[in-house]
C-alpha cells in the first residue's frame, strides 16, 4: 500500500548526515502503515527479498571470519613477536596497534596480552598501553568495509564516514588518556582497587551464538593455531613447530597429529581444514593463509554488494522521512544495542562491520551509528573480561583497564554535544574527501594503521637500547618529526595547503574518472560524428577511395543551348 502523499524533504544528494539534513519528522502511524501494511503478494516478495539478506549476511559474517582467520595465519608469527618485549608506553601503544591491524581482531589482542600479563611475560602498566593501541587498531576492519562501496560517491561518502566515527572516537580517547595514564597511572590504580581479594575459577571459555553458526564452516577451511602466538609472544619461534608430526600423513585428525604448525585441526570434530596440509612448511602455511585472507575478503565484498542491492529494493519507495523515525532511537539506548550485538557476536569489528553498509545506504545516519560503535567498544571488553575470570589477579587487572579506558572515553566524547561533535564532524570531514577523490580510504588505512604506528615504533625503540648514540639519534628524529609536524599543520591551515590537497586529489579522481568514461565517451563521440554527416549529406570517404567524377548524360542540354 502506498503511504500518505505528504510533501517530504529528501536527503540531500551526495551529502554525509548532518543535523540540519534531517527530514521534517513522521508520525509513528505513518512508519506502521509504511512497515505493516501490505498485500499478500507484497508480503510474499518481503519475506523472499529478507531471506536474501540473511543468506548474503551469514556469507559476509563468514568472509569476515575468513578475513580474521587468514590474517591470524598469515601475520601470527609477525604479530607475536611484537608482544615479546616489555618496551616503552609509546612502544606498547604501537605494538597493539599492528598487531591488531595484522590479526584483525581487538579480541584476540586482548586476549593475548591477558594471557601474557597472567604468565608474568608482559606487565600490567605495559598491557595497559597495549589495549589502547588494540582499541585503536580494530576499526581497520569497518573502513576495509567502507570500500567495498566504492562503485557509488554517495553510499562512500556515508559509508567511510560511518566507519571513521570509530576511529575518532578512539584516536581523541588515546590522545587524552595516554598521557593523562603516562602522568598518574589512573587505570593501573582505579583497576588495583577493583582486583583486591580476587581468586580466579575455573570454568569454560564462552562460544557466542553467531559463532556456532557462523564458526563450524570457517574451520572446515582454515584454523588458526592461537597458541603459536601467544607461545612466539613469550620468547618461542614459529620454526619450533615445523616439520609437522602426524602418524597418518595423507588422511591427518587431531588425534593422530602430535605437532602442528600455525594451522591447526578442530578441537571439537578432530578433523583437519582444508588449508591443512601435513606435508607444508611454514612458508606453505602462510601462503595458505594469504589465500584464505584473500578468499574472505572476495566474498566479504561480494556478499557486500548482494545485500546493499538487496537492501536498497526493498527500501526502495519508502520516504527518508519513514526511515529516520523508524531509526531515529536515543542514543544510550544505541549504545545499548551495540553492547548487547558485540557480546553475541563476541567482535566489535563484526558489529561495526555489519553496521556500516547501513549507513553507506543512508538506513542509519552518522549520529545514530556513533553510539553504536561505542557500544560495540564495550561490549568487545567483555571477551578479555571472561577471559581473565580464569587467570590472575593482574589479567584481570588489565582487562578492567580496557574497560574503564572505553568508558572514560565516553564520558568525555558523548554526553556534552559539543564534545560530541568532534568526533563527528571529523568522519564527516573525512566521509566528504571521497568526493573528491575515491582513493582517499586507501591512503587513510595505509597511512593512519601502517606507516604512522611503524614510524612511530622504531623512533621509540631508539630510546630503549642502552646506546648513548641511538637515544641521540631518537632524539634528533623526534625533534624533526615534530617540527615537521608544526610545519605541516602551518602550511595545511594558513599557508593554502588545505586547498593545495583538494585541487590535487580533484585533478587525480578527474583523471580516472576521464580514463574510465573514454570508451563510452568515443562511442558517444562516433554517434554524433555519424549524425551529423548524415544530416549535412557530408559522408566520410575510406582510405584509398577515389572520388569520381559524375558521368555527364550524352542528351544532356547545356543551358546556353536552351536559351
Amino acid at each position: 500500500m502506498s503511504e500518505t502523499k505528504t510533501p517530504v524533504k529528501e536527503e540531500p544528494k551526495g551529502a554525509a548526515f548532518t543535523e540540519e539534513d534531517i527530514p521534517e519528522d513522521a508520525t509513528w502511524g505513518e512508519v506502521l502503515q509504511s512497515c505493516c501494511v501490505h498485500s499478500p503478494k507484497e508480503w510474499g516478495l518481503i519475506f523472499i527479498g529478507v531471506c536474501v539478506v540473511v543468506f548474503f549476511l551469514y556469507f559476509f559474517l563468514l568472509g569476515l571470519d575468513l578475513l580474521g582467520s587468514g590474517a591470524k595465519v598469515m601475520g601470527g608469527c609477525a604479530a607475536g613477536s611484537l608482544f615479546g618485549d616489555d618496551t616503552n608506553p609509546v612502544a606498547g601503544l604501537m605494538i597493539g596497534i599492528l598487531a591488531t591491524v595484522f590479526l584483525q581482531s581487538s579480541s584476540t589482542t586482548t586476549s593475548i596480552v591477558v594471557s601474557l600479563v597472567g604468565a608474568g611475560s608482559v606487565s600490567v602498566n605495559q598491557g595497559i598501553y597495549m589495549i589502547m593501541g588494540a582499541n585503536i587498531g580494530t576499526s581497520v576492519t569497518n573502513t576495509i568495509v567502507a570500500m567495498g562501496q566504492m562503485g557509488d560517491g554517495d553510499q562512500l561518502e556515508r559509508a567511510f564516514a560511518g566507519a571513521t566515527v570509530h576511529d575518532m572516537f578512539n584516536f581523541l580517547t588515546v590522545a587524552i588518556f595516554f598521557p593523562v595514564e603516562l602522568i598518574t597511572g589512573y587505570l593501573n590504580w582505579l583497576t588495583g582497587l577493583c582486583v583486591r581479594n580476587f581468586t580466579a575459577r575455573d570454568g569454560e571459555k564462552w562460544v557466542g551464538p553467531i559463532k556456532k553458526f557462523v564458526g563450524p564452516l570457517t574451520k572446515k577451511i582454515i584454523i588458526a593455531n592461537k597458541n603459536v602466538i601467544k607461545d612466539v609472544a613469550k620468547g618461542g619461534n614459529c620454526e619450533e613447530y615445523y616439520p609437522i608430526e602426524c602418524e597418518d600423513m595423507s588422511a591427518p585428525t587431531k588425534k593422530t597429529c602430535s605437532r602442528v604448525g600455525i594451522i591447526a585441526c578442530d578441537k571439537g570434530t578432530g578433523k583437519c581444514p582444508a588449508f591443512f596440509d601435513a606435508n607444508a612448511t611454514l612458508a606453505d602455511d602462510q601462503v595458505s593463509g594469504i589465500a584464505a585472507f584473500v578468499l574472505g575478503l572476495i566474498i566479504l565484498f561480494v556478499c557486500l554488494f548482494g545485500m546493499v542491492t538487496m537492501l536498497q529494493k526493498m527500501l526502495m519507495g519508502i520516504s527518508s522521512r519513514i526511515i529516520y523515525k523508524a531509526t531515529n532511537i536515543n542514543g544510550y539506548l544505541a549504545m545499548i544495542i551495540g553492547v548487547g550485538v558485540t557480546i553475541l557476536v563476541q567482535s566489535s569489528s563484526i558489529t561495526t562491520s555489519t553496521f556500516t553498509p547501513l549507513v553507506g545506504l543512508g538506513v542509519i545516519r552518522l549520529e545514530q551509528m556513533y553510539p553504536i560503535t561505542l557500544g560495540a567498544n564495550i561490549g568487545t571488553t567483555i571477551t578479555a573480561l571472561l577471559a581473565a575470570l580464569l587467570s590472575t589477579t593482574e589479567a584481570l587487572q588489565v582487562a578492567l583497564a580496557h574497560l574503564f579506558f572505553n568508558i572514560s572515553g565516553i564520558i568525555v566524547w558523548y554526553p556534552v554535544p559539543f564534545m560530541r561533535n568532534i568526533p563527528l564532524n571529523a568522519a564527516r570531514h573525512l566521509g566528504k574527501a571521497t568526493r573528491t577523490w575515491r582513493g582517499v580510504p586507501i591512503v587513510y588505512i595505509l597511512v593512519a594503521f601502517f606507516l604512522i604506528p611503524l614510524a612511530l615504533l622504531g623512533i621509540s625503540l631508539l630510546f630503549t637500547q642502552g646506546s648513548t648514540g641511538l637515544t641521540t639519534l631518537g632524539s634528533l628524529v623526534t625533534i624533526f618529526l615534530l617540527g615537521g609536524i608544526i610545519y605541516f599543520i602551518y602550511w595545511f591551515q594558513f599557508t593554502g595547503g588545505k586547498n593545495s590537497i583538494a585541487e590535487c586529489m580533484a585533478k587525480r579522481q578527474t583523471r580516472r574518472t576521464a580514463i574510465e568514461d573514454l570508451p563510452s565517451d568515443m562511442e558517444a563521440l562516433k554517434a554524433k560524428i555519424q549524425s551529423l554527416e548524415e544530416h549535412t549529406g557530408l559522408l566520410t570517404e575510406e582510405p584509398g577511395d577515389e572520388k569520381e567524377a559524375p558521368e555527364e548524360a550524352p542528351n544532356s542540354v547545356s543551358a546556353e543551348e536552351q536559351v
